[in-house]
C-alpha cells in the first residue's frame, strides 16, 4: 500500500492539533467559571466581590444548609430528573426497535415528523401541556413534573434509532429462527448491546430536566414540591441578592450530576471495552 503523501500527512496533523488547542481551551474557560464558584462561595460575605486573598470559611454553606431546603429541593429534582429520563429511554428503545424490525416501511416518514418536531421550541407547548396536567390534577405532584415531559422524546429516538440500525441484523435474525418473540430479541439481543447508547441518553435527559426552570415554576410552584432551579432564586430579592449563599447553593446542588455523570461515564466505558472484546 502507497504510503500517504506528507504533505497531506502535515496537513491532517494540524488539524488534529487544532482541533485539540480549541478543546483544550474550552475545557479551560468551563473549569475557570467552576473553580470561581467554588472559591467565591468560600469566600465571607464582605469579599465576595474581593481579589485579595483572604481565609477561606463555610458560612454560606453552612447558612444554606440551615435556612434552604437542600434535602427536599434535590430529592424533588432527582425525582423529576430520574423520571424523565428513565420514561424517555424506555419510549425511545421501544420505538427504536419497532422502526427498525416491526415497521421498517412507516421509519422514514416517522423519523421526518420526529426531526421537524425538534424544531419546535418547548414554550409553544407549555399552555397545552399546562391545561392537560391541571385538568388531570397533577399541580404539585411528581406526575405534573413527569409525564408532560415524556412527549418530548423524539430526540432519544432518533439516537436509538441510529444505534439499532447499527446493530448487527444476523444476531435478531438468529434469535427469530429459534423461536424468540419480539419482546424476547429485544431483551434478550437489542437492549444488551445498546447499553452504550441507552446510558448516554439517560445522562443527556438527566441533565437536561435537571435544569429545567419553566415547566417546574409552572407545575409546582409550592415551596414544598418545587426543585432546584426555582430554589435557588429564593437569592435573589428585591432586598439584595445574596451571591455568596447562591453560589454555596449550586454548588451543594451540583454535585448529583457530578455523580450521575461519573457513574453513567464508567458504565458507557465498560460497556465499550465489553462490546470490543468480542
Amino acid at each position: 500500500m502507497a504510503s500517504a503523501d506528507p504533505g497531506v500527512r502535515s496537513q491532517l496533523t494540524w488539524r488534529v492539533l487544532l482541533w485539540h488547542l480549541v478543546l483544550s481551551a474550552t475545557v479551560v474557560v468551563l473549569l475557570f467559571a467552576v473553580a470561581w464558584a467554588v472559591l467565591t462561595s468560600l469566600r465571607p460575605a464582605s469579599a465576595v466581590f474581593g481579589l485579595e486573598p483572604v481565609a477561606p470559611t463555610l458560612e454560606h454553606y453552612a447558612r444554606v444548609l440551615q435556612r434552604w431546603p437542600v434535602a427536599t429541593l434535590v430529592g424533588n429534582t432527582f425525582v423529576m430528573a430520574a423520571g424523565v429520563a428513565l420514561g424517555q429511554v424506555v419510549i425511545g428503545c421501544l420505538a427504536a426497535y419497532a422502526l427498525v424490525h416491526l415497521a421498517p416501511r412507516g421509519r422514514r416518514p416517522v423519523l421526518a415528523l420526529m426531526t421537524v418536531s425538534l424544531a419546535i421550541p418547548p414554550q409553544a407547548l407549555i399552555v397545552p401541556q399546562y391545561l392537560m396536567a391541571t385538568r388531570l390534577g397533577w399541580l404539585n405532584s411528581e406526575a405534573g413534573l413527569i409525564v408532560p415531559q415524556l412527549g418530548s422524546s423524539a430526540l432519544a429516538v432518533l439516537v436509538l434509532v441510529q444505534h439499532v440500525r447499527a446493530l448487527p441484523v444476523s444476531a435478531a435474525e438468529a434469535a427469530r429462527l429459534d423461536g424468540a418473540l419480539p419482546r424476547e430479541v429485544l431483551w434478550h439481543v437489542v437492549l444488551p448491546a445498546l447499553r452504550p447508547a441507552i446510558a448516554a441518553v439517560a445522562v443527556l435527559v438527566f441533565i437536561t430536566t435537571w435544569n429545567d426552570y419553566l415547566w417546574p415554576l409552572l407545575i409546582a410552584p409550592r415551596a414544598a414540591d418545587t426543585t432546584v432551579q426555582i430554589g435557588l432564586s429564593q437569592f435573589t430579592t428585591a432586598e439584595g441578592n445574596d451571591y455568596g449563599g447562591l453560589l454555596a447553593a449550586a454548588t451543594l446542588t451540583s454535585l448529583p450530576i457530578l455523580l450521575v455523570y461519573l457513574v453513567a461515564s464508567r458504565q458507557i466505558t465498560e460497556a465499550f471495552m465489553q462490546r470490543g472484546a468480542r
